[in-house]
């Protein structure tokens, strides 16, 4: 059986920050800046909270089976819940979409490479 990789990607927005707060995570922003961005086990967070109160978590995760990917979509959820709740942030509207990157389409450079390998 081969290992299915998993793109989870959790989203939300932060709620109810106090001035403190919204201080620490600007002076943090260049670390969580979208260009940063990248699908970790541990989970890589982005945020503009300058631009508006979202947030994004990026995770990736594996498994065996096609149903693997939903508890890894629930891993990936509570581990950006306790992040967020560790740290004192308020958050609201926290929602999880992943992608079994076993099932996505090939691009174009992997379906000319795929053709040369069968010639």
């Amino acid at each position: 059986m081969s290992t299915r990789t998993f793109r989870i990607t959790v989203r939300g927005a932060f709620d109810g920050l106090t001035d403190t707060q919204r201080a620490a995570l600007l002076a943090d922003a260049a670390e969580h800046d979208v260009l940063q961005a990248a699908f970790t086990p541990e989970g890589s967070l982005t945020y503009d909270i300058a631009a508006r109160p979202a947030f994004v978590f990026r995770f990736c995760d594996t498994g065996e089976e096609e149903e693997d990917v939903l508890e890894a979509t629930e891993r990936a959820e509570e581990a950006a819940r306790a992040w967020l709740t560790d740290r004192g942030y308020g958050f609201k509207n926290l929602r999880a979409s992943a992608e079994d990157l076993s099932q996505a389409p090939m691009g174009k450079r992997q379906r000319r490479a795929a053709r040369s390998q069968d010639a």
